[in-house]
């Protein structure tokens, strides 16, 4: 696979759930130029996440999202994204609770890495909180008071369902921070584990700047072709 320009809109963020690195770089070179943006997570880690990581990023000139999720005390959290910081990627998630939002910029000082805090994951709903033993509430509010939490530690964005994306935009606290969502998938496409969807365009239209698909796309018959259908839908929002 050979480098090339990263194309003009780069809010899709495909979401390489395979097992290995070899299948990430097969999905990369499947998608070619129709995708920029890749999400590694920690699925993919003892599969050779960072290498993938690092490859697509150095020698294909693609943008990463590194979807570890991480949470412990602000200290461990710190020095964590202090050499995850040192790979030049683009974003890391990390839980939305403000120690470690605040540890995880202090980690990412001086680096572009942009630091996204997860609401509540969009696999979730009410019942799977109250076994949690989360607090009462409706899960769209205690996503919006989690978010702007996030938000004043010094979060860059947040990771939300696109169904609060609305509401997170409208905080005085969201001006130039981003909303990335997962949840996304196109009209009559099977919805998997997500309990709380919006389709592509919809989606922009709530305020969200980037999208992340997986399924959809690296399950597709022709997963370019899947990935600029998608491109196409946010295109008309």
């Amino acid at each position: 696979m050979t480098q090339s320009p990263r194309p003009a809109d780069d809010r899709l963020i495909v979401a390489m759930d395979v097992p290995n690195a070899i299948a990430g770089l097969k999905l990369a070179e499947d998608l070619g130029d129709a995708v920029s943006f890749y999400k590694i997570g920690l699925g993919m880690l003892t599969g050779g996440g960072l290498a993938l990581a690092n490859e697509l990023k150095q020698e294909h000139g693609k943008r990463i999202f590194l979807d570890m999720k991480l949470f412990d005390i602000g200290a461990t959290v710190e020095a964590a994204v202090r050499g995850l910081a040192q790979f030049d990627m683009d974003f890391l998630t990390v839980h939305g609770d403000p120690h470690v939002v605040r540890a995880a910029k202090e980690g990412a000082s001086g680096k572009d890495l942009k630091i996204l805090a997860v609401t509540i994951l969009t696999s979730l709903d009410r019942g799977d909180l109250d076994a949690s033993l989360i607090k009462s509430g409706a899960l769209a509010d205690l996503v919006l008071e989690r978010a702007h939490n996030a938000f004043e530690a010094g979060a860059d964005g947040v990771i939300a369902s696109p169904q609060e994306a609305a509401a997170i935009r409208a905080l005085p606290s969201a001006a130039g921070k981003l909303i990335v969502t997962p949840g996304v998938r196109p009209a009559g496409a099977d919805l998997g584990d997500q309990k709380r969807v919006a389709t592509p365009a919809q989606a922009v239209k709530d305020g969200v700047d980037h999208i992340v698909v997986g399924r959809p796309i690296w399950k597709a018959p022709s997963p370019a072709e899947a990935a600029e259908a998608i491109l196409a839908q946010m295109q008309q929002s």
